[in-house]
């Protein structure tokens, strides 16, 4: 192919989502609507890619570098957008793309389809990409002669019966002659009940220049390409997206005891013969290596796990967290920012926050890393073959050297050299008979009231 340059529409507000959040900053599996389309269209390996913004939407410039973002200041429709990028995106010789903020689901190999459609033999200005959805609803009919050339996008409200009955959709996306590109869009007329510059117009000032429009339609079998417009079909999306997701991770040797309760996102990366538990969440920034067991009510997020490592039930890996070989992270167990070393286990009640535990250190029920003083965090070291007592707590910045055992109960605040032990808990004392004594005069005080 020759060259590729693609408009990504980003500007709209999104009300229908009665959100203060621009719409394509909402997520589906963890990633938002722009970085599916961003990510999908990198896999072209562009040449120059622009990103159509609304004012104050800082955080869509941040969402799209490293590409340039243009500032679409009024919303006059879709032409009107595809103008704003002219300064930014210039003279193209090649296929420019224009997709949409809001529809993540437009695949790589769809965008790659389009711009092959676009350069075969007989070079049409401008490629529609179709959709043959369940109900065609209120979108516009793609109208096509024989040949399967379009002649006219028809509105669904401007639509005789007999074009009502067409179910080839307008998705909106489109593969357009770079040469053709801007004396195209600057010929679009905003007459019209809204005044606005629609950018299907371009269909008719193609052909009025003699050139052919042609029609791209996705596979039956492609995820739904239409846009996402509200909280209703964001959902919509998620289980879509979901369903993709589990379906990819079973095919290649993942198990999973209850799909439809696990929960991934786009960058998950699961291993052969991992077994997942029901209601186990998966966040952004996860690596699962073969052989790992997750049971049931886990959330994981940016951590990696490394083979053979059993997590959980209920435990919560946050980000940073790196589990190693046959490690045990068990119920209500909590790790943030920590390496847990081959072999160690913490298997009840634990948290380990700023902290590198080492091989084969067992981590009693009840024991926590104290890592955050109100100012500063600072760092645990736990060497390998530790033992920690039940119910211990470890004030950083501390270390406990290799082979080393800490007593139930202690509250370490210095340095434990290797293989010594450490208590830290006050004395006991034993005072006999003491209780008989006070049950009895706790009595005489009852009978006496």
């Amino acid at each position: 192919m020759g060259e590729i340059a693609a408009i990504v529409l980003a500007a709209g507000k999104g009300t229908r989502m009665k959100s203060t959040l621009p719409k394509v900053m909402h997520r589906i599996a963890g990633r938002s609507m722009l970085g599916h389309v961003l990510d999908n269209l990198a896999t072209l390996k562009p040449n120059r890619v622009v990103v159509v913004v609304g004012p104050e939407m800082e955080i869509v410039t941040q969402e799209a570098a490293p590409h340039p973002t243009v500032i679409q200041r009024e919303q006059l429709g879709t032409g009107h957008a595809v103008a704003a990028a002219k300064p930014a995106l210039g003279a193209i010789d090649g296929t420019v793309l224009v997709l949409f903020g809001d529809a993540p689901f437009v695949g790589a190999e769809t965008m790659k389809r389009l711009a092959q459609r676009r350069e075969a033999a007989d070079k049409p200005a401008v490629v529609v990409l179709g959709v043959r959805p369940e109900d065609p609803g209120s979108y516009g009919r793609l109208v096509t002669d024989a040949r399967g050339n379009l002649e006219r996008i028809v509105e669904q409200r401007d639509a005789t019966p007999e074009e009502l009955e067409i179910d080839l959709c307008n998705s909106g996306v489109m593969a357009i002659d770079g040469a053709m590109l801007w004396p195209l869009v600057d010929a679009i007329e905003n007459k019209n009940a809204k005044s606005e510059y629609y950018l299907t117009d371009i269909v008719a000032i193609a052909q009025s220049k003699g050139r052919s429009v042609a029609v791209t339609e996705a596979d039956e079998d492609e995820i739904p390409l239409i846009g996402v417009n509200d909280r209703i079909e964001l959902a919509e999306g998620e289980a879509i997206c979901q369903q993709m997701l589990r379906g990819h991770a079973l095919a290649n040797g993942a198990t999973m005891i209850d799909p439809a309760s696990v929960f991934l996102s786009m960058d998950t990366r699961l291993g052969q013969d991992v077994v997942i538990g029901p209601n186990v969440v998966f966040g952004p920034g996860v690596t699962v290596a073969d052989n790992v067991e997750i049971r049931a009510f886990c959330h994981i997020e940016g951590a990696d796990i490394a083979s053979g490592a059993q997590i959980g039930p209920f435990a919560r890996l946050r980000p940073s967290s790196k589990i190693g070989a046959n490690a045990h992270v068990g119920n209500f167990v909590e790790t943030k920012n920590a390496v847990i070393g081959a072999g160690a286990k913490a298997n009840h009640l634990t948290y380990l926050g700023d902290a590198k535990v080492g091989a084969k250190t067992n981590i009693g029920a009840g024991t926590i890393t104290c890592n955050y003083d109100g100012f500063v965090k600072s760092e645990t070291i736990i060497g390998d073959n530790v033992f920690i007592g039940s119910n211990s707590a470890l004030v950083a910045p501390v270390t406990v050297g290799e082979g080393a055992l800490v007593a139930a109960g202690s509250v370490v605040t210095r340095d434990v050299p290797a293989d010594a032990m450490v208590v830290a808990r006050g004395q006991q004392v034993e005072k006999p008979g003491w209780a008989a004594k006070f049950r009895a005069a706790r009595q005489h005080l009852k009978k006496k009231s």
